[in-house]
């Protein structure tokens, strides 16, 4: 069994690390592909990117059911498919209507994807191998972003259109691999999730069930908060802070998101040595207290007028710390939501929380860029600020919702007492 899962595990984990190698290629180029390379304008462009989140909170509340009713595999693959078509159509598509339909595959099958591998990796991890498994999938992820943004930037020409679709059209092979590694994959029944695989029958309420969930609902809360001040910034607010008040060049900006990928890729694994043994509800409340001192390390390189080296310095800085952040949730996070899913509602609570990142992540980068484009610079760093306290705040308050179980399973499972082997004689007698 455990071969089988690690096995299974190991081609969901290299699929997934290949498609977002893929997906590297073309997520720097977007905007400037549509808007200039094609000549569609800014407005089409920003359509394009909003498209892509909207597409995703379409699908996402129907997925959970669409994975708890047939699993994952089939759900994984159907998003996929429509992931290829949407790259291989914004690389071919020279028409405003036909970028945005591409968009919407793209953004749709993306966000179908995302809780269907979530839900294998639940099914081939157990409670303890969870954390390992998930830190892996975002080490992987970002490895792949990452490297896949170097080499598409050496392929990219914006002079010639064809660079393009070859960039796009290498996207939409990754998404087929991700799909062939995952088709051949047997999923195994694990104690967690045996009860999920498929039966024809189906809970009643799922929604209800899980909203009636307290602990779940306190955990999208926070989740939304976590989001919101990390990720939903990165592209919108923060750049524009650093641009407009750091007064940093666009080049140093790519150096300091280069910094968000080196500090995760390096302190993954060891972070994870650090955070195994410990309460998920703390580790949490920690990244809270390390995102704090990354807003003020942002607050005051706006500050620090005639010394851009130190400026700089402290902007980098709040990414790299971003990073650490980031690479102390993943072990934690996708978990926990794991752990307080009923067995029958697992693809259901891994898609809402998916909408919640998504919700997030639409209305972050809106309220980013809008506080800063007004020049409201000291109440965006003071709002940031405050939802890096609040992080800690719901997390040590979610803390005390958990059973010891969901909150340190390893610490829990230690704790259970081995079964005592039966005495020589007595097995002898036996005999």
């Amino acid at each position: 069994m455990t071969t089988a899962m690690g096995a299974a595990l190991r081609r969901i984990q290299l699929g997934n690390a290949l498609s977002a190698f893929g997906n590297g290629f073309t997520v720097p180029y977007l905007y400037v592909y549509v808007a200039k390379v094609r000549d569609l304008g800014a407005s089409t462009a920003g359509v394009v990117l909003a498209m892509l989140a909207v597409s995703a909170l379409v699908v996402l509340p129907v997925t959970g059911r669409a994975i708890d009713r047939r699993g994952p595999l089939p759900v994984a693959i159907v998003g996929t498919v429509s992931a290829a078509a949407g790259a291989l159509g914004l690389g071919l598509s020279a028409s405003e209507p036909l970028v945005i339909v591409s968009a919407i595959a793209l953004g749709a099958g993306i966000a179908v994807i995302q809780p269907a591998l979530a839900t294998m990796i639940v099914w081939c991890s157990t409670t303890v191998t969870r954390s390992r498994a998930f830190a892996t999938q975002f080490f992987l992820n970002n490895l792949g972003l990452g490297v896949g943004g170097l080499v598409g930037g050496l392929l990219v020409d914006e002079s010639h259109a064809t660079s393009f679709v070859r960039l796009f059209a290498i996207e939409a092979t990754m998404f087929l691999v991700l799909g062939a590694a995952i088709a051949s994959v047997r999923l195994p029944r694990t104690p967690k999730v045996e009860d999920a695989v498929p039966t024809g029958e189906r809970a009643k309420g799922a929604w209800r069930a899980l909203f009636a969930d307290r602990r779940m609902v306190w955990l999208c809360v926070l989740g939304f908060v976590l989001f919101f001040a990390c990720y939903g910034q990165f592209e919108s607010g923060l750049a524009a802070y650093a641009t407009e008040v750091t007064r940093i060049p666009p080049a140093t900006l790519g150096i300091a998101l280069a910094a968000n990928t080196a500090a995760i890729v390096a302190a993954q694994f060891v972070v994870l040595k650090l955070v195994e043994r410990r309460r998920r509800s703390r580790v949490m409340a920690l990244v809270g207290l390390i995102w704090t001192v990354a807003w003020i390390a942002a607050g005051l390189s706006g500050l620090v007028h005639g010394a851009q080296v130190v400026a700089t310095t402290l902007l980098i800085s709040t990414y790299a710390l971003f990073g650490i952040g980031e690479s102390m949730l993943s072990p934690t996070v996708a978990p926990l939501v794991a752990d307080l899913a009923p067995a029958s509602l697992i693809g259901q609570y891994n898609s809402a929380f998916a909408l919640v990142k998504q919700l997030a992540l639409a209305v972050g980068p809106a309220v980013g860029a809008l506080m800063v484009g007004h020049g409201m610079y000291v109440a965006y760093i003071g709002m940031l600020v405050l939802c890096a306290l609040g992080i800690s705040g719901l997390a040590l308050r979610l803390g005390r919702m958990l059973s010891p179980a969901q909150d340190d399973p390893r610490r829990a499972m230690a704790s259970v007492p081995a079964p005592r082997a039966e005495a020589p004689e007595r097995v002898a007698a036996t005999m």
